[in-house]
């Protein structure tokens, strides 16, 4: 029973896929309004990206997993976060997909020609978990990525608020203080701060609005609170540096108390091993017991 539904699967997801590419839903009328009317949103922060031989196999599948609405948001924010092209995520996504669909096939033509075939079902079955992991894996792959980084930006981001308030505190403007601590730090994180400082002052744009822009781009929710108290000294003179002191320290603590929490979470993984090891030496010691109990009976 298991290949003809599996067969019957395959079919009816074939027919459904082909029918919506050859005739797609209409769009309602309040989104189309929305799409004539809405501004179009500023182009994000450029990024590099290496292409390999994944990419360029699966690029003929990229318009139809765009069509289906991948990647999502949440990914998208990733994929901004590792410098990965989304045409290039979606191109390795199905090349992997098809490559564990596919290679259980050559396993089962070898023994099917040494006359040791294994059967239908298991191939089958094989190909089916190979090609959910090769669909998923990049996914998780990116936002492990992700979240690594994003991590190593915070740490980041609160040395730019310590060099953006000392700079402040010697009487430099909001935006000279914006640039000129950026100049010092080096890394990823202030890469990308610097190009999208540079980036407002070419296109005329205040430098807090291009911070907010980046904060979103990259779902680093304390930049985006950078954004908004520097758009206050900017736009009503507000007095930001105990603002920006504050916000330092509370990032510190923070990646203090995520530190303090990941040595547990590691203390307590340690644990296990060592409870195994405890029962297979307590094994080891009491069977040669046990064996002459019960040999005695």
């Amino acid at each position: 029973m298991i290949t003809p539904i599996a067969l019957g699967a395959g079919l009816g997801l074939g027919l459904w896929a082909l029918t919506v590419g050859m005739f797609p839903p209409r769009p309602t009328l309040g989104a189309v309004l929305a799409r004539a009317t809405t501004p179009p949103a500023p182009a994000p922060t450029p990024a590099t990206d290496d292409t390999g031989w994944a990419a360029r196999l699966g690029r003929p599948a990229v318009a139809p997993l765009r069509a289906l609405g991948l990647p999502g948001p949440r990914l998208a924010r990733d994929l901004a976060v590792i410098g990965r092209a989304t045409s290039t995520h979606l191109a390795e996504k199905a090349t992997l997909t098809v490559a564990g669909l596919l290679l259980p096939v050559l396993p089962t033509v070898a023994l099917t020609a040494a006359g040791l075939g294994p059967g239908v079902e298991a191939p089958i079955i094989a190909g089916l978990v190979l090609a959910a992991a090769g669909f998923v894996g990049p996914d998780l792959h990116a936002r492990t990525r992700a979240a690594t980084l994003r991590v190593g930006f915070r740490h980041a981001l609160s040395a730019y608020l310590d060099l953006v308030w000392i700079t402040l505190a010697g009487g430099a403007g909001v935006d000279s203080a914006l640039g000129g601590a950026v100049t010092i730090g080096r890394g990823w994180a202030f890469d990308r701060i610097r190009r999208a400082l540079d980036t407002a002052r070419l296109t005329r744009t205040t430098p807090w609005t291009a911070l907010r822009r980046l904060g979103e781009e990259l779902d680093v929710t304390e930049l985006a609170e950078l954004a908004a108290s520097v758009s206050l000294a900017g736009t009503e003179g507000a007095k930001v540096r105990a603002s920006l002191a504050a916000k330092a320290a509370t990032l510190r603590t923070h990646q203090i108390t995520e530190a303090e929490s990941q040595a547990q979470a590691a203390t307590e993984r340690m644990s296990l091993p060592v409870m195994l090891l405890f029962l297979g030496f307590l094994t080891f010691i009491a069977y040669p017991a046990l064996t002459q109990v019960l040999n005695g009976l």
